[in-house]
């Protein structure tokens, strides 16, 4: 297992374990469901732009053979 270590302010951990609390996980489970969210939202805006790229610039990709 990997770790990752973040640095919080005193707020922001403070917030984060009050909110761990009121859902019953612990600050880790919070911050990993956080960035778990984080990811699938960015792969699938990343994933629409290159597809909306492609589409875009098709006509140059299949000249250059790509």
């Amino acid at each position: 297992m990997n770790e990752l270590i973040i640095r919080l302010s005193d707020a922001e951990r403070e917030e984060c374990a009050d909110l761990a609390d009121a859902t019953g996980r612990s600050p880790e489970e919070l911050a990993l469901d956080a960035l778990r969210a984080l990811l699938r939202a960015e792969r699938g805006r990343v994933g629409a732009e290159a597809q909306r790229l492609a589409r875009q610039h098709a006509p140059l990709l299949k000249r250059l053979g790509a």
